[in-house]
């Protein structure tokens, strides 16, 4: 297998909620596994995600968890995800998801280099960026 870069999220009890609605808005495959899973049955962790993973059909990859109450959680501290590319109603489609019940800080729009760009805050708090490229002009 080659390597791949892919984000790992991390969540304060939402795990679970958050990564079917990623599944909502990017389809693929969704594996989720609790911490009663992996030997913590009886405890308030049970039904709290320790490692889920979103397959797509696009290739991307998302990971997350529950963040363990001995870890600190970071969701949305300093980092954001990024959807670019060329094909304008597949990204479309995943702004008006992403940003639906979430928070726009740069509505989706064309920008001053050519290309229409938007940014939005999740309603679990991730950060998204998405670009699409300008056509060709040929």
């Amino acid at each position: 297998m080659a390597s791949r870069l892919n984000p790992y999220l991390s969540f304060d009890g939402t795990a679970r909620q958050a990564m079917e609605f990623y599944q909502e808005v990017f389809g693929g495959t969704l594996a989720l596994n609790t911490y009663g899973d992996f030997g913590q049955a009886d405890t308030p962790l049970a039904d709290k995600i320790m490692h889920g993973m979103l397959e797509t059909p696009s290739g991307f990859t998302l990971m997350a968890a529950d963040a363990h109450p001995d870890m600190p959680n970071t969701v949305g501290t300093n980092y954001s995800i990024s959807l670019s590319g060329d094909d304008d109603t597949e990204l479309r489609g995943y702004w008006e998801k992403l940003s639906a019940d979430g928070t726009v800080s740069v509505p989706l729009d064309k920008q001053m280099w050519g290309d229409v760009f938007g940014m939005c805050t999740d309603r679990f708090g991730v950060p998204w960026m998405v670009n699409i490229a300008a056509a060709a002009q040929g």
